[in-house]
């Protein structure tokens, strides 16, 4: 059972606090209080009664959104494929699977209309879905075809020994050429929709940050992923001041529709199967790339 501490000193919703919180519609929020499943200091409470600083929510049980998944022809970049296992370059802008205000064009959709061999251990939603990537993040996600699988994966990333590495270009330049970030995320206490580095709620976060190529403005880096927290990479990147370029949320700067410069370049796992180790990386979308040539010849220009 989990269980989340209210820290905002302004009086909430308990349904919209809760629809933010497990990113989930307010309807289907307002259901699981009404039915008991998530439950207000202890007690089955309204979905309209208002919410103070300190209060507990306790969730005894989670219910998905009804909703029909719907095959949709929408093409993928399968960088590699086995009877246990498809390794995608996810592009900037897809929604990993269905949720709260997104119910077709995901790639949950497009794996639907590609194969019948997904596990469903994270629900009909989410078939095949072992770990995510950002929409607005690109790169390389992992998927299971079948339960055996996606259990061993899930608790290969649990116990952290798959390896995954992210292209990121950050504004500002870093001094030090390797870095490592250890900073609890949780819930931001004001915008329930963001993360960031907090004491409250928070989960342990590590991420090692290094150097690959500095600018004038900006600083190329590679982040490797210790653990694998909601947003993590742009959270820690923010809260020491060098915010990922053109990321809509923790940037205050302006952002293009095409999102943050962050890419999910290498994963090193273990097949389920056969027990090999098995690196795949993947090239920069050409956004990304683009925009690093314009910095090259800016470089080379002065």
């Amino acid at each position: 059972m989990e269980t989340i501490k209210y820290q905002n000193e302004e009086k909430e919703r308990f349904d919209k606090f809760l629809s933010e919180e497990l990113d989930i519609s307010r309807t289907l929020a307002s259901k699981m209080i009404q039915e008991g499943c998530v439950l207000l200091n202890g007690n089955v409470s309204k979905p309209a009664n208002k919410m103070s600083f300190g209060d507990e929510v306790q969730v005894v049980k989670m219910y998905e959104e009804e909703m029909d998944l719907e095959p949709e022809n929408i093409p993928l970049d399968i960088v590699y494929e086995d009877d246990d296992v498809i390794l995608i370059n996810k592009p900037s802008g897809m929604v990993v699977h269905p949720g709260s205000g997104n119910f077709s064009h995901t790639m949950v959709n497009a794996l639907l209309y590609y194969t019948n061999e997904l596990s469903d251990c994270n629900g009909e939603i989410r078939p095949g879905i072992v770990h995510r990537i950002d929409k607005d993040t690109s790169g390389l996600i992992l998927v299971a075809k079948n339960n055996q699988a996606h259990a061993i994966l899930a608790e290969d990333f649990k116990n952290k020994r798959i390896k995954r590495k992210y292209i990121a270009l950050v504004c500002g330049v870093l001094q030090h050429n390797h870095i490592t970030i250890d900073a609890p995320i949780g819930r931001d206490k004001i915008y329930r929709k963001q993360m960031s580095v907090t004491a409250e709620n928070s989960k342990h976060a590590v991420t090692h940050v290094h150097v690959l190529k500095r600018y004038q403005k900006y600083t190329l880096v590679e982040c490797e992923l210790e653990t694998g927290r909601t947003h993590q990479i742009r959270v820690h990147m923010a809260y020491i001041g060098y915010p990922i370029y053109n990321d809509p949320v923790y940037n205050k700067k302006e952002a293009t529709t095409f999102g943050q410069f962050l890419h999910s370049s290498e994963i090193t796992f273990t097949s389920p199967s056969t027990h090999k180790t098995l690196s795949f990386s993947c090239p920069l979308p050409k956004e990304f790339q683009d925009f690093l040539d314009e910095l090259e010849k800016e470089e080379t220009n002065k």
